[in-house]
Order: C-alpha cells, then sequence, then structure tokens
C-alpha cells in the first residue's frame, strides 16, 4: 500500500509554506505517496497549495476571540462541524499519517486523527509554540522543531530539532532574473519590504512616511508587499506615477525572484521568512511583531541579530529609524558581507528533506 498522508496546515505563509516543502521532500522520497492536505476556504492554503500540485479539502473553523465579539457565538457550531469534516476526511482518505504544521485547521484534524488511532507528527516553525500544536503535542508520535528554545514547550516528548523548511526553488533566481522580472534598474540598490502574508499596519504606516526619502533621496528600488488588506487604500493613497521605482503588491506569488532582488530585506520576523532569508543569504530588518503569541518573533529576531545576520527594530522606533538604517547598511558593503554571510550560517537548506526521511522511517514506509 503506498503512503498516504494527510496534512493539516493553515492561515498564513508561515504553516502553510513549510508544510507544502515537507509535501515536495515526501513526494522526491516516495513518487507514490499520496498527499491530501486539509485547510479553510477562507484562508490562504486554499489557492496556495492546489498551486503548489496538491489537494485540499474544507474544514470550517477558525479561532476563538480574545475580545468579546459576536463571532465568537459561532466558535462552538464551527468546533463541531470541524470535527464532524475532520472524522470524514480522515475515514475516506485512510491516512497512514497525519501531519500538523500549525494553524486552527489543525486543531480538529490532528484530534480526530489521534483518536482514531493514526500516527500524529507535529512540525513546529517557532521558538514558542502555536496553541494548536501545543495542544495537539501529547498525542504526537513524533515533533519536529526549528528552534531548540521549542523543546522547553514539549517537555517529556519526542521532540528532533531539525529547522523549518523550505521551499526547493528558493536559491534558483539569479539578482539579474529578478531585476528584470521587476523591470528594475540593476544599478540602484533594491530593498524588499514585507509585513507577512497578511501584511502589517505599522509597516505599512512606516513605509508611507519614509517612501519619499527611500525612493527619491536615496534612489532606490522598492518591492513593498503590503498585504491584500491594505492595499487598495494604500494604492489609492499612493501617486504610483511619482515613484517609478516602487512595486506596490498586495502579496508576492513568487517570493523566490524578490528574494534574488534584493540587496536588503526589511521583514517580519516570522520563522518561515527568517528561515527563507537564510537560505538565500540576505542582510534584513527585523521588525517583530507584538501581536502574536509568547512574543515568540522578539525571540526569533534577537537570535538571528545576535549571530550578525540582521538589525532589530521596533514597531515604536520603525518610522524614525526606518531610513536612517537602511542608509547606513546600504553604505557599508563590508557589512552587508558579513550579514549575509552569517545568514548562510544559519541556513539548514535541508530542513524538509531531513523531516520527510526521518517521518518516512519512523513509518517504515
Amino acid at each position: 500500500m503506498s503512503l498516504r498522508l494527510l496534512i493539516a496546515a493553515g492561515g498564513t505563509g508561515g504553516h502553510v509554506y513549510p508544510a507544502i516543502a515537507i509535501a515536495d521532500a515526501v513526494i522526491k522520497a516516495r513518487p507514490d505517496a499520496q498527499i491530501l492536505f486539509a485547510g479553510t476556504r477562507a484562508h490562504m492554503e486554499w489557492t496556495t497549495v492546489p498551486k503548489a500540485g496538491y489537494r485540499v479539502s474544507e474544514v470550517w473553523v477558525s479561532g476563538f476571540h480574545r475580545r468579546i465579539t459576536l463571532k465568537n457565538l459561532l466558535f462552538p457550531i464551527k468546533l463541531l462541524v470541524s470535527l464532524i469534516q475532520s472524522l470524514f476526511i480522515v475515514h475516506r482518505f485512510k491516512p497512514t499519517a497525519v501531519l500538523s504544521c500549525g494553524g486552527y485547521v489543525a486543531g480538529p484534524v490532528g484530534w480526530m486523527a489521534a483518536k482514531l488511532g493514526v500516527p500524529l507528527f507535529i512540525q513546529e516553525q517557532n521558538s514558542f509554540p502555536g496553541v494548536t500544536n501545543r495542544m495537539l503535542s501529547k498525542h504526537a508520535k513524533r515533533i519536529y522543531t526549528a528552534f531548540d528554545d521549542a523543546k522547553n514547550h514539549f517537555s517529556g516528548l519526542d521532540v528532533t530539532l531539525m529547522g523549518n523548511p523550505v521551499r526547493s526553488h528558493m536559491k534558483l533566481a539569479t539578482q539579474a532574473t529578478g531585476h528584470a522580472t521587476f523591470s528594475f534598474d540593476a544599478a540602484r540598490k533594491t530593498l524588499l519590504v514585507m509585513g507577512g502574508s497578511g501584511g502589517s499596519l505599522r509597516m505599512n504606516e512606516a513605509m508611507a512616511q519614509n517612501l519619499a526619502s527611500l525612493h527619491h533621496d536615496l534612489g532606490m528600488n522598492i518591492i513593498w508587499q503590503c498585504g491584500p488588506r491594505y492595499f487598495p487604500a494604500l494604492a489609492a493613497k499612493i501617486d504610483l506615477s511619482a515613484y517609478p521605482n516602487l512595486r506596490l503588491l498586495s502579496y508576492i506569488d513568487d517570493i523566490a525572484l524578490a528574494y534574488a532582488a534584493a540587496d536588503l530585506v526589511v521583514s517580519r520576523s516570522g520563522a518561515g521568512s527568517i528561515a527563507e532569508l537564510t537560505v538565500v543569504g540576505k542582510p534584513m530588518i527585523l521588525v517583530p511583531s507584538p501581536n502574536v503569541a509568547g512574543d515568540h518573533q522578539t525571540y526569533n529576531a534577537r537570535s538571528v541579530a545576535e549571530s550578525g545576520a540582521a538589525e532589530l527594530l521596533y514597531d515604536d522606533e520603525l518610522i524614525a529609524e526606518l531610513t536612517p538604517t537602511i542608509q547606513r547598511l546600504l553604505n557599508d558593503e563590508l557589512t552587508l558581507r558579513k550579514m549575509s554571510e552569517a545568514a548562510l550560517a544559519l541556513a539548514q537548506p535541508d530542513a524538509a528533506d531531513h523531516i520527510a526521511a526521518d517521518l518516512l522511517t519512523t513509518l517504515h514506509a
């Protein structure tokens, strides 16, 4: 019987892209394997997973809001429906194993799989594990982590440090191809700004206030990924004809080309973004989001900054310090080169292959 792997991952690129990377690695090792994703129709996995060549089945679920909101009235109904849907998915697909890569969808799918006796594996991207993976951990056969600190939250369980999986095509693009893709003048330095798959309000505010100095005074090419929810207002507010070297984008489908074009990257410090940036060896300015569980983005950013691969800026200093920090770094080629070397030293480009190999060995598949 062929290997049948059910992967539950959803909500953000930080959960979905590592899951796709592991799926690709499993297929590379076992071309006969069958892989099915579980996800939610309202989030990025519903379109991103099929683009990667995999099927996705819907689970209707969302998180419980900490603040008082009418949406919480639906939570018990959604939870019940998600459990029933998960039961049907597991019963119909008959997986050899289930892999949880986080997000709300992983909760009902992972719990139902464990109750039905299906081996459950977890891949945790952050130093402070997400609530779903923490809840599922006691049912897991093995937990793969990207940060050594994560093991402190999985005490007494089978935890293996593997790194964060990245998509296999990350290093294939050249800078010349990146410049050509965005129609950039290769003589100019290129800045990539990204606030995560959903965008960042504070980073967008800082960029809007610093845009003239970055584009006109520093003469930069700029790729600004602002997030789908913020794009309409920004596109209406900014006179794009006045910024010919700006590419304002709601989302970047092929991030590898943006990485290739960039000389410097300003990014939120999600574990997935950091993993990709280290693999491609990009100097980075990391801006941790204060609105995440356990403040894990600050821990992520500090770890990378201490290695010499990044500079750290906080939300409350971003507007004032963004342009001076970028200017100082771009005027110091030696520092940029050292940051790039430090990033590459942190990289774990084979994490997906190692996880796939261990999973297959553990299953004797």
